[in-house]
C-alpha cells in the first residue's frame, strides 16, 4: 500500500519566534515553533504553546528562519505539528504507518515493512 504522505521530519516554513521562557500551556499569539529542549519543540497552536516531541536522532534545532523537529522516531499518541496534519511516517520499528490526525499521531496501517522516500510512505502488506 503506497500513501502519498509527508514525513513530518521537520517543521519547515515555520517562523522562529524570538524570546524565551515559553512553556507548554502558556498562552501565545499567532503561530510558530521554538525548541524547548534538545528533543522537544513547542508549537503555538490555537493560542496555547503545545509540546511536540522530536525523538529522531537530529532532535530539535533552530536555524535563522525555521525550527526543525526530527519526528522520525515518534510513536503513536505523540503530538504532531499542525503542518503535519493528514501526513504520515513509519513507526520506529518499520511495521506500521503513523498519521497525524487532530494533532496526534495515530497508527493507520500495519505492514511487514514500511519505508519513506521523499514524501511517499510505502507500507508493504
Amino acid at each position: 500500500m503506497t500513501r502519498s504522505l509527508f514525513v513530518a521530519a521537520s517543521l519547515v516554513g515555520s517562523f522562529l519566534l524570538a524570546g524565551c521562557g515559553q512553556s507548554a500551556g502558556d498562552s501565545c499569539e499567532g503561530s510558530g515553533f521554538v525548541c524547548q529542549e534538545e528533543v522537544l519543540a513547542l508549537e503555538c497552536r490555537n493560542g496555547v504553546w503545545r509540546e511536540v516531541p522530536c525523538r529522531g536522532p537530529l532532535g530539535c534545532r533552530e536555524t535563522d528562519d525555521a525550527v526543525r523537529c526530527d519526528t522520525s522516531n515518534n510513536r503513536a499518541g505523540d503530538a504532531c505539528a499542525s503542518s503535519a496534519e493528514g501526513r504520515g511516517l513509519c513507526r520506529p520499528d518499520g511495521l506500521a504507518v503513523l498519521e497525524c490526525r487532530q494533532g496526534v499521531l495515530e497508527e493507520t496501517a500495519t505492514c511487514s515493512a514500511c519505508s519513506v522516500t521523499g514524501d511517499q510512505v510505502t507500507c508493504q502488506p
